[in-house]
């Protein structure tokens, strides 16, 4: 399975730290957030990454490099300046995510969690498994609920993880 992280936020609310430093390489207990996500998954066995990156991304390509660091490997998806939004940035990165099924993390968030569990889940024939969390204190009206036949829609139950495993084909639609 290979991973996308997305970097290519602009990260205003963290200004004036984003002015002139990406979010995603802001330091978070002594690492650049994004390294965190690197780490954990490759920890879970994944070490094909893709990121993507706008805003200010030549820092970040220049701090990652190649992945070799890490043990690695890091493809780079270089957006223009403004940013393709998520599903842009994906469709922009497929060539360098295959055919098969693949593992998409926010990389401005921190996820407290054992990156494997994602790598075991299986889509059963859905295009998309978004992992949720139970609403935090900074998003107490949520995202999302679950139907009782498991499936998502808008509600308030739940809060995007920044974690979900994708299948390329609904990204290929016209």
């Amino acid at each position: 399975m290979r991973a996308m992280i997305l970097a290519a936020g602009r990260g205003e609310r963290l200004r004036p730290l984003t002015d002139t430093t990406p979010k995603p390489l802001i330091k978070v207990g002594g690492r650049p957030l994004i390294e965190w996500h690197i780490l954990k998954l490759k920890a879970a066995g994944i070490t094909e990454i893709v990121v993507n990156s706008a805003y200010l991304s030549e820092q970040i390509v220049t701090a990652l490099g190649d992945g070799r660091q890490y043990g690695v490997k890091i493809s780079h998806s270089v957006e223009g300046a403004e940013g393709l939004e998520t599903a842009g940035g994906i469709i922009r990165a497929l060539p360098l995510l295959g055919t098969e099924p693949f593992l998409v993390v926010n990389g401005d968030t921190f996820i407290d969690a054992d990156y494997s569990q994602f790598v075991k889940a299986e889509l059963k024939g859905a295009f998309a498994l978004l992992f949720m969390v139970e609403n935090p204190a900074h998003n107490q009206k949520g995202d999302f609920a679950i139907t009782k036949e498991g499936e998502l829609c808008l509600g308030g139950s739940y809060t995007f993880s920044g974690a979900a495993l994708y299948h390329p084909e609904p990204f290929l639609q016209e």
